[in-house]
């Protein structure tokens, strides 16, 4: 049995980091292995699994997304992920981008509102053999102080502006990628914490759920 037969998948990711991802800039060789070695389709209701490595995003359950593959590899390059690092996750969604982020960093603590979704995402990454993941339910603009501060943070929901509890959990010199703007059209900023004040970069352009804040789903 040839690796495409034990992987029918396998040239699907081939092509998509290099289409998607190198020609339109993404260099980081550690996110795009980390984008070849994932099984996106995994992460995906069945129905769409012939469409999981194709340019866009697709319907995961209660009204969410999972990102096309540029944005998640765009989002992940500017936290300039270490091995070692301790990384929060807001919006676990399907656990894609926590898989991701998995095989990134040292510890990763996700935060879903969709207590559905958690489950889900839980039991697909724990069957898949990711198991530097921590997963809740809870209200993600909170993240989760306990094991704060974090190196990194990521957002992968939309918020009117930068969460102050999220910053607050963010070390100093640590990054936090997360889109900022109305519901309609956001920008994805990149923001440092400077001698305990923010930073801010602009990225581009993109669109994501919104955050919502307060009382959880828990299903």
């Amino acid at each position: 049995m040839d690796a495409t037969e034990r992987d029918p998948f396998r040239l699907q990711r081939e092509r998509m980091v290099r289409m998607q991802l190198t020609e339109r800039g993404i260099r980081d060789v550690r996110v795009l292995d980390a984008m070849r070695n994932v099984p996106r389709h995994e992460f995906v209701p069945e129905t769409f699994g012939q469409e999981a490595y194709e340019d866009h995003p697709l319907p995961i359950g209660e009204g969410q997304t999972i990102s096309q593959p540029y944005i998640v590899a765009a989002m992940l390059e500017p936290l300039a992920l270490q091995a070692t690092d301790r990384v929060l996750e807001v919006g676990t969604g399907s656990g894609f981008v926590t898989a991701l982020l998995s095989l990134l960093c040292a510890e990763v603590y996700s935060v879903e509102r969709h207590a559905q979704l958690a489950v889900l995402a839980e039991s697909t990454l724990r069957r898949l053999g990711y198991s530097n993941v921590k997963i809740r339910v809870g209200d993600g603009s909170q993240g989760w102080p306990e094991y704060a501060p974090f190196d990194d943070i990521l957002v992968s929901a939309a918020t009117p502006e930068m969460p102050p509890a999220l910053f607050a959990q963010l070390r100093e010199g640590g990054r936090m990628v997360v889109p900022v703007g109305p519901p309609s059209s956001q920008e994805l900023q990149l923001i440092r914490k400077i001698g305990g004040e923010p930073e801010v970069k602009f990225l581009e352009g993109c669109r994501f759920v919104p955050l919502v804040e307060g009382t959880v789903d828990s299903g």
